[in-house]
């Protein structure tokens, strides 16, 4: 997409939010917010921008009816040096999933943030035992699977929020990890990273509680590949069980992954969950609603009947 003649009208709503990246096929992020919208009584919509145009996204965002813009691959680290203030989790994680407004001084300051880590918070704290039962990851390691931005997040979650007291990370690309590494050390929660190369290493670690996995579903093919497969079957196979988000839901959240971690017993939360509450965080900021007054509940049974429907589709 490079000219505005490609764009949606806009003229017929009150508000709205762009959802700007390239490609942006099959995503589930526009029927999240207008359930939300419509739930809400707001005459808003997302608007798909699939564009590598960056200048082109920043001239369409100061319409003064649009609130603020999803951002998502391949824009989530460059679109920060064009932003006026980040929040500290934004900094942190080093990527922006989600601009919304500011008003300072008579001007409208773009601010970046990253929704993706509360979306695995919750996605963890709201499909497991509460209480008693919550050391079941608490005080463990956990785990990340790749080595992209969402394993940034992922980082970031099982650090600052699920409690977990090392992280190791798996992933076929050496470099991609030491990147993630160093990242995060300046950031100030580097240290506990460990990344695991080989099946012999993971043998000798004790067991993850909490995993998040942020590969797409495709069978390994290459030698890296086989390993880091390997390395992953070590901690699943491991005596002690945990949880484990599958960031992974398209074409299906079902994945080789998700699939034999519940036949080795570990309780597997679908990376829907991750995305439907990423998606409300956006929203609390967007239309400044508390969570509370957000329609989680309509906005999980249209996800549900969305994949259903792909499913039978397939």
């Amino acid at each position: 997409m490079g000219s505005t003649q490609d764009i949606p009208s806009t003229s017929h709503l009150d508000g709205f939010c762009y959802f700007f990246g390239h490609p942006l096929t099959h995503s589930l992020s526009p029927l999240l917010h207008q359930t939300v919208y419509d739930n809400i009584n707001l005459k808003w919509s997302q608007i798909p921008l699939d564009s590598t145009d960056t200048e082109l996204f920043l001239r369409l965002i100061q319409d003064p009816k649009c609130v603020g813009s999803t951002v998502t691959m391949p824009h989530k680290v460059n679109i920060i040096q064009h932003l006026n203030e980040l929040t500290e989790e934004c900094r942190d994680i080093g990527a922006c999933n989600t601009i919304f407004f500011k008003e300072k001084d008579g001007k409208r300051l773009l601010v970046g943030t990253n929704t993706d880590h509360i979306g695995i918070r919750e996605a963890f704290f709201q499909n497991l035992p509460k209480g008693a039962n919550s050391d079941i990851y608490r005080g463990r390691p956990g785990m990340v699977i790749g080595g992209g931005g969402a394993c940034r997040s992922a980082v970031y979650a099982l650090h600052r929020w699920v409690g977990c007291n090392q992280i190791y990370i798996v992933n076929r690309d050496v470099s991609e990890v030491q990147a993630v590494i160093e990242s995060c050390k300046k950031a100030g929660f580097g240290d506990s990273l460990i990344h695991v190369k080989t099946v012999a290493e993971a043998e000798a670690l004790e067991a993850a509680g909490a995993i998040v996995s942020c590969i797409p579903n495709f069978p390994p093919k290459t030698p890296e590949e086989i390993e880091a497969r390997a390395v992953i079957e070590v901690f699943l196979e491991k005596k002690e069980k945990g949880a484990i988000l599958e960031m992974c839901y398209h074409p299906t959240p079902f994945t080789e992954i998700g699939i034999a971690s519940e036949k080795l017993g570990w309780q597997v939360i679908l990376g829907t969950e991750a995305m439907i509450y990423q998606g409300l965080e956006q929203d609390r900021h967007w239309t400044g609603k508390p969570i509370a007054d957000l329609p989680s509940k309509q906005v999980h049974a249209a996800i549900a009947a969305a994949l259903a429907a792909h499913g039978k589709s397939h």
